[in-house]
Order: C-alpha cells, then sequence, then structure tokens
C-alpha cells in the first residue's frame, strides 16, 4: 500500500540517475509496480483509441499503428507517450524491481528507428502544424530529458533513436511561440504554462540554450505581469491542470526565489499564513468511468506537483510555505488514492502523473537552510 506523507525526492530536471537516498521513502519498487502495470497494460493495446486525425485522402484512413507506430497504444498518441515515459522513469529509479524486464522489452518493441521514423512522418504530413501541440511534445521532450540523464546502454540507445522526433517537435514549437501573441489558459491540453515548464525542463537538461531563452522569454512576457490570479474560479468540470498553478509552478523555474516570492505575493495574494490546507480543496469526481470528469483525478495529481514546486521556489523561512505543502498532500493523498485502473477512462494516464508526482520529478534540489 503506497504511504503519502513525505513530500517526495527533490530533483534537478538534469539529475543523474536516482540514489538510494534521494528515492521518496514511502514509495518503493512494490509500490511502484502497480503504475508500472497500467503502463504495460496500455502501451501495446491499440483499441479503445482516440484519433486526432486530419485526412488529406483516402489513403490516409489507416489504423492507429500505421499511423504512428511508436505512440498508437493507451487510448491517445500523448498517453501513449507519457506511459513510456512513466516505464522509463520507473525503471531509472528502481533498476532492479521485478517489473523491469518487461519494462524494457516493452520500450525496446516501441523505440525502433523504423517507428519513429514514421512517427517523424505522421508529424510532418499536410495539416498536422497544430498536432499534440503543445501537451503531446511537452511529454515527448519529458522522455527525450529522461532518456538523456540515463546512464544505461539500452537508454543511449533510445535516446539517440527518439532523437530525430524529439528535434521535429522542438523545431514545431520554436516556430510557434513566437507567433503566439497570448498564452493559453485553460485546464486541459492546450495549457502553455503546464507545457513551458515540461519543455524547459528538457531544454536545460539537454544544453539547449536557444529553446531555454526562447522559453524564458516568452515566460516573462506573457505572465510577469499577471496579478490576483482567480483560483476562486478553479476547476472547471474537465480539468486536470490548474491553470493558476501551473503558471505559478512555471514561474518558480525563471525568477530567483526573493523575486519569484515577491512575485507570487501579487499572483496569489490571499495564500494562508498558518499552515492551513483548507483554501484549497481537492476536485471529487462522481464517476470515475466518465474519461472527462475523470480529468478531476488528474488536477489533484498536478495541483499537488505544482503546489510542491511553489513552495520549493520560494525563500527556505517563507510563512506561505506550511500552507502549500499541507494542501499538497491533500490533493496527493486524494489523487493517488484514484489511480487504481479500474476504469480504463483514467487508468490509461493517470499513472504517469502519479509517477511525475511522487518521483519528484521537475522539482529543485533543495539548498540546504541559509544558501539562499
Amino acid at each position: 500500500m503506497l504511504k503519502l506523507t513525505a513530500v517526495g525526492c527533490m530533483l534537478l530536471a538534469g539529475a543523474p540517475p536516482l540514489s538510494a537516498a534521494e528515492k521518496p521513502a514511502d514509495f518503493d519498487a512494490a509500490a511502484a509496480q502497480r503504475f508500472a502495470d497500467l503502463a504495460l497494460t496500455c502501451v501495446h493495446r491499440h483499441y479503445p483509441n482516440k484519433v486526432a486525425h486530419v485526412l488529406a485522402s483516402d489513403a490516409d484512413v489507416k489504423p492507429p499503428r500505421e499511423l504512428t507506430p511508436a505512440f498508437c497504444g493507451c487510448f491517445d498518441w500523448h498517453s501513449a507517450v507519457h506511459a513510456h515515459w512513466l516505464l522509463v522513469r520507473l525503471v531509472r529509479t528502481f533498476p532492479d524491481a521485478p517489473f523491469v524486464p518487461a519494462a524494457r522489452v516493452a520500450l525496446a518493441e516501441s523505440l525502433t528507428p523504423e517507428h519513429i521514423t514514421g512517427e517523424v512522418r505522421y508529424l510532418e504530413g499536410p495539416g498536422r502544424s497544430d498536432f499534440e501541440r503543445p501537451y503531446g511534445f511537452a511529454w515527448l521532450l519529458q522522455l527525450a530529458a529522461e532518456l538523456h540523464e540515463w546512464n544505461d546502454p539500452q537508454a543511449r540507445e533510445w535516446a539517440r533513436t527518439l532523437e530525430p522526433l524529439a528535434r521535429a517537435a522542438a523545431a514545431r514549437l520554436g516556430t510557434w511561440l513566437p507567433k503566439l501573441s497570448y498564452p493559453i489558459r485553460i485546464g486541459e491540453h492546450s495549457q502553455t504554462a503546464f507545457a513551458f515548464a515540461l519543455v524547459l525542463d528538457w531544454a536545460r537538461a539537454t544544453g539547449n540554450a536557444e529553446m531555454a531563452a526562447l522559453l524564458e522569454e516568452r515566460t516573462r512576457h506573457y505572465y510577469l505581469a499577471d496579478r490576483d490570479c482567480p483560483m476562486a474560479y478553479e476547476p472547471s468540470g474537465q480539468d486536470f491542470l490548474s491553470p493558476c498553478l501551473a503558471e505559478a509552478d512555471l514561474v518558480r523555474r525563471v525568477l530567483p526565489p526573493p523575486a519569484f516570492a515577491a512575485w507570487l505575493g501579487a499572483f496569489l495574494p490571499r495564500l494562508p499564513l498558518d499552515g492551513s490546507s483548507a483554501w484549497l480543496q481537492p476536485a471529487v469526481v462522481t464517476d470515475p468511468a466518465d474519461g472527462k470528469l475523470a480529468h478531476l483525478d488528474g488536477l489533484n495529481l498536478s495541483r499537488a506537483w505544482m503546489l510542491e514546486g511553489i513552495a520549493a521556489g520560494l525563500p527556505n523561512d517563507d510563512p506561505r510555505i506550511p500552507s502549500l505543502r499541507a494542501t499538497a498532500a491533500a490533493h496527493r493523498s486524494s489523487g493517488v488514492r484514484a489511480v487504481t485502473g479500474e476504469h480504463y477512462e483514467g487508468g490509461h494516464w493517470l499513472g504517469s502523473f502519479a509517477i511525475y508526482l511522487v518521483t519528484g520529478r521537475g522539482l529543485p534540489a533543495r539548498p540546504e537552510a541559509g544558501k539562499r
């Protein structure tokens, strides 16, 4: 049974493989098994499948495994991508776990040169300029970052194999961002703040200074003048991302702690100073078999990691940290408890959100007290 009391390990996006001391004390290989099983069940499960597919002619009427041969399972393309990320993340974290051989076989089956060539060919087809932009691309680049960081011979081979697709996705984003006049603030796939955070972590991990600089500039342009984000309007009924918290979790990646603390005071001026979590309650899913309503389970998970990220971006003595962490813990408990796999509507993707949370992906290493 997975316990949910610890904050979890805090890692730089470019960190080496996890040491025993860095792994969450309450999350072991046995707890990880059920999340690995969710991904292994879906990465090569072709149906049901939801295809966001532009047809240029009758010749484009093909099954998903022929359109996007590497990422054709898990109901949709982006879920397939982050299910592969989940497997890589867990194998890196628990290299001797029982699920590791099956995970390596599944990854090797998907990440072949032939399959990635097919993915690039699909991406470059007519009418697909906005395919999976930005959410799917953000997860693809997270997968590329995870492979890049992993000092493992097979992972290095997979990283080289994936590189043409990662390069194509980054190029698409690099072309799009200068033309995007306004940020996208919704709580679903198109949101820019969430995607920027994942892509910025990839750019820094892989040394892509050009993309990092572009994202930092766009973040400052879109978000630094924002004030008094309307948390009272959240969530919308199908959100799996918080517009306000995702923005703050992005901005803490760009500003140093004192500047971030000042910005956050204007952006979320009503954050409590008494350690309370009552200001933001976990969302309630009324029907986990409804794919859209089940988004709210993902919202609880993403809120938890965003709240932890916001706390980690503040100076050590900031009085808002206890409330941020207490609220993160409440959302963590609710969110992870909902990842059962009982309903494929949530089971095909919620495990990735849970693993991003419990392994502390995207969190900065916390310096010792007094060194900020």
